[in-house]
Formats: structure tokens, sequence, C-alpha cells
């Protein structure tokens, strides 16, 4: 029954990732504002600490406000994590899981799609008519 247990935490961990998670960098900035939490990061701190020009760190981050992931405030343009326990538990555990299976949670992320390329294939996707 563990290994039920188990299975079921994988496949939500990579439902995640497969929904939430464009790319290497989003997972790394998402849990290093999780780790270290209450700090508020700015761009440019980021930048510094992910080694991404500071457009790719705004842009990266604005998605994840945008899915809800990360929030930030307006008074002093900084970032920070917030998540309902539920979905910080999930995240938790997709951090565990990045720990531990680094190669096999990079390739799932490099081997999905583009944001882009889902909408446009979403655009094009056709019920069956009865």
């Amino acid at each position: 029954m563990a290994s039920e247990q188990n299975k079921g935490a994988d496949a939500a961990v990579i439902q995640f990732i497969l929904d939430e998670i464009e790319s290497v960098p989003h997972l790394e900035a998402l849990l290093l504002l999780r780790n270290s939490r209450p700090q508020k990061w700015t761009v440019e701190n980021l930048s510094k600490r992910l080694y991404i020009s500071r457009e790719g760190v705004r842009i990266l981050l604005d998605d994840l406000v945008r899915r809800k992931l990360l929030l930030v405030d307006s008074a002093d343009s900084t970032y920070y994590y917030a998540a309902s326990d539920e979905r910080d538990r999930l995240i938790g555990r997709v951090d565990e899981t990045y720990r531990h299976q680094l190669v096999r949670v990079s390739q799932l992320i490099h081997s999905k799609p583009s944001a882009a390329v889902r909408d446009f294939a979403r655009a094009f996707r056709f019920t069956k008519e009865e």
C-alpha cells in the first residue's frame, strides 16, 4: 500500500511539473524562494543567484506570479513565496523529488513541448462529433 501512495505522490509531482513548470530555471527560482522564505527577492538578486539575465528572471518570475506560485510586493518590486498548506506540501514533494532525481526531473521538463506549442496545439483540438 505504501508503494501505491508513492505512485500517487509521483503522479502528483509529475503532473505539477508538466502543468506549472516551464523550465529548469522556473523550478530553481520557485524552490529557492520557497526554501528561503520569508525572504523577499529582487530581480537583480535572483539574477545573480541563478546566473540568468535580469530580463530572463523578470519573465520567469512574472510567469510564476501569473500561475499563483509566487507573489510580488508592488511597493518595492520584490518577489516572495506564498502558498496554501496543500500546495506547499506538493511543492515540498517536488523539491524532494528534484533533489533526489535531478536528471529525471530535468529531462521531464526539457522533454515537454513549450507553452507556445501546447497553446497552439490546443487551438486545433477537435472533439468527436456524435
